[in-house]
């Protein structure tokens, strides 16, 4: 579904008019965003119902004790993943932090793997050794969800200098969120790569409340787009519920690195609708504000509408849709409970002495 998402990206690139930011205001009006085809929004639609159901899934299971250790689920964020993956050709590279699960499917991992690795066993992508946090694809150009709060940055700022070399024409696409902003290994690899005029797109995905405190308690700037004005990075703030303002924003973006004129900042103005982590009870916003998102603001349900409304399809064709995604979620979720946990023998491979 992804690769299709990614092409649809490609093939509609004119069909996608302009768009200004939405700087200064937390979420973009629909007529600031650029408008889609058919296919694109059939295949952004399809990419981030996968997402959803995949991590509905995750929850239950991870509630049932079949996922242990830590689980960051990604609900209420696919539009960002889902529209620059769209913006984005072969070859060019992903990494993240440790709410990965949407990355890893956005970037057409299978999603039996993704699964198998949540419940520790040996058809997972990490062999079942690396579990929600850890997941790696080179055939995917996946370089990891990390653990450590921003670590992926300077990662990700040097698998753009290895593009540089390689004079190979690739970008990377380096996420992490409002909480990791504000870690100095993030400032260093910003001035690393204006510096150097590394291939490299920073997509901050700020979903508000970092671990658990609003941005405004804990960021002098709360802009994220400005972080890069002392080193001569331009950014922009997107409406990172609406994957048409995400793909366009992502094409400015990929293409400006991509030409040789270094980094590009983008923050997506998003929202994740549970907890940091499956642990967290998030007291620390009200019921309201997460249902008024929801019912305002979902990026899912922005597509389904277009759908309906401009597409003129059915109520049972989006059945059909949602129906194939839980298809292969389930799959998924059976090969994981049924597949081997790895043999012993693996707690001594990969490991670097």
């Amino acid at each position: 579904m992804a690769v299709a998402a990614r092409k649809a990206g490609r093939a509609g690139a004119g069909a996608a008019n302009k768009t200004t930011s939405t700087k200064g205001s937390t979420r973009g009006a629909a007529s600031n965003s650029p408008q889609f085809d058919k296919s694109q929004d059939l295949a952004a639609y399809s990419d981030m119902l996968l997402i959803r159901r995949f991590e509905e899934k995750s929850g239950q299971m991870y509630g049932m004790g079949l996922i242990g250790g830590f689980c960051h689920l990604y609900i209420g964020q696919e539009a960002v993943v889902v529209g620059m993956q769209m913006a984005t050709k072969e070859g060019d590279q992903v990494i993240t932090g440790y709410r990965d699960h949407g990355h890893m499917l956005a970037c057409g991992m299978d999603a039996k793997g993704v699964m198998a690795e949540l419940t520790g066993r040996r058809g997972g992508l990490s062999k079942g050794k690396g579990g929600s946090m850890h997941m790696f694809s080179k055939e995917k150009h996946f370089y990891g969800g990390h653990g450590i709060v921003g670590a992926q940055v300077s990662l990700g700022t040097g698998i753009a200098f290895a593009n540089q070399y390689r004079e190979n024409g690739n970008v990377c696409l380096t996420y992490f969120g409002d909480g990791a902003a504000n870690q100095g290994q993030v400032y260093e690899s910003f001035n690393m790569a204006q510096l150097w005029k590394l291939p490299v797109v920073y997509v901050i995905e700020n979903n508000r409340y970092a671990m658990g405190t609003a941005v405004s308690r804990a960021s002098a700037q709360t802009d994220f787009s400005k972080r890069g004005v002392s080193f001569g990075i331009p950014g922009e703030q997107v409406d990172g519920m609406d994957v048409r303002a995400v793909y366009a924003a992502g094409q400015r973006a990929i293409e400006h690195a991509r030409s040789g004129k270094g980094p590009y900042i983008l923050e997506m103005q998003t929202y994740r609708y549970r907890g940091h982590s499956m642990s967290d009870p998030a007291k620390y916003r009200t019921k309201d504000e997460v249902a008024r998102m929801r019912e305002e603001h979902d990026p899912i349900e922005q597509v389904r509408r277009r759908l309906l409304e401009s597409w003129k399809l059915s109520e049972d064709e989006l059945k059909a849709i949602d129906s194939r995604v839980r298809e292969i979620v389930n799959e998924a979720a059976e090969f994981a409970t049924h597949d081997p946990e790895p043999d012993p023998s693996e707690l001594y491979t990969d490991i670097l002495l």
